[in-house]
């Protein structure tokens, strides 16, 4: 699994009835929105089980990317109480050394990687922190306030 983790002040994801480009534009509708945390995007390949899931749950929880009372990187969301925006992002795996396609197939498909996301999601709750999802397999536009801004790639195959 990958997560791009980006610390925000705050962010807001919305679904789109349709596509971006075909019509008028779609403002969608708000399906969820945090204050201070982190917004990942998350993306499940094919190589990824549910213990994936759950260490990089842990991993994310502990990492320490908030600011302490002398402004050093030293501060969790577990220390801070923030919240997580949880957006499934498959475009994570893309290849794109075949030239200007990007090709998905080390991408897990939907029906393997829907339940990972789940879990990955169940584990941050089970961690205690307030986790916002967005809408599997939908098409989204996600608003972010990125805080710094702060943004890391973590991979469970880098353990």
């Amino acid at each position: 699994m990958r997560a791009l983790v980006q610390r925000v002040r705050r962010a807001e994801v919305r679904v789109l009835a349709r596509p971006s480009g075909s019509g008028p534009e779609d403002p969608g509708e708000v399906t969820g929105q945090i204050g201070r945390g982190m917004v990942v995007l998350l993306g499940v390949g094919l190589a990824d089980g549910p213990e994936d899931a759950r260490a990089l749950a842990g991993r994310l929880v502990h990492l320490r990317i908030f600011g302490d009372e002398a402004g050093r990187l030293n501060r969790s969301l577990l220390d801070t109480g923030g919240e997580v925006l949880s957006v499934s992002q498959f475009t994570l795996y893309a290849d794109t050394s075949g030239g200007r396609r990007p090709s998905f197939v080390r991408a897990a498909p939907p029906e393997q990687a829907e339940p990972l996301y789940l879990e990955f999601n169940r584990s941050l709750e089970t961690l205690g922190v307030r986790v916002v999802p967005g809408r599997f397999r939908a098409h989204m536009v996600v608003e972010i306030h990125n805080d710094g801004p702060v943004t890391l790639l973590l991979d469970s195959q880098e353990r």
